[in-house]
């Protein structure tokens, strides 16, 4: 099975990704780890990680959707987390495996930017975190963002009738049910 989490920064697509390593044993791989790759990697190819999440996505997809086709060829199970894909891209590649993709996206649609601020400082562990480096204006700059496109992979979501998570109100629950739905599949539509 090739579970697939998206969404935007912050969201807790990461978290969702160890939750099911720990829980089922399925490795994951962060797409922010291909991105850099191809940041400082071979950057002729114009993906970077200053694009917005949309940006990359439509240059990545074609190179991700030939990953993912290998990965459901040689039944691999894996965890695929990050932002760079969109439900309108993937539309199509889930319509063309059924029963081999599990997904959903996650995001923040009416977060109080000022609280998600502070939640950031506080949880960050420091490990590998970008954000919490940089200046307080463009985290706020950044949150404000990825409310934007929380707003936008939801209403694209309900478009194409793919699962959306809001991690707004309770973050940790809408990680435990994200999970639990990636995990039992559809059916478990709590």
């Amino acid at each position: 099975m090739l579970y697939i989490v998206s969404g935007a920064s912050r969201s807790g697509k990461t978290l969702i990704a160890k939750s099911i390593l720990q829980q089922a044993k399925t490795p994951y791989m962060s797409l922010d780890w291909l991105v850099m790759g191809f940041t400082n990697g071979v950057p002729k190819y114009g993906i970077h990680d200053k694009l917005f999440p949309n940006e990359i996505a439509e240059k990545f997809w074609s190179f991700l959707e030939a990953m993912c086709e290998n990965m459901i060829w040689s039944e691999t199970d894996y965890v695929i987390e990050g932002e760079a894909i969109l439900p309108d891209l993937i539309t199509k590649f889930l319509d063309k495996h059924p029963g081999k993709i599990r997904i959903c996206f996650v995001g923040y649609t009416h977060i109080d930017i000022d609280k998600k601020v502070r939640d950031i400082r506080e949880y960050s562990d420091g490990k590998g975190d970008w954000l919490i480096d940089e200046q307080e204006e463009y985290i706020y700059q950044h949150i404000e963002n990825m409310l934007t496109y929380s707003r936008k992979i939801e209403s694209s979501c309900g478009k194409n009738n793919i699962r959306y998570f809001d991690t707004s109100d309770d973050f940790l629950g809408a990680i435990n049910k994200a999970t639990r739905y990636l995990l039992e599949g559809p059916s478990n539509n709590s």
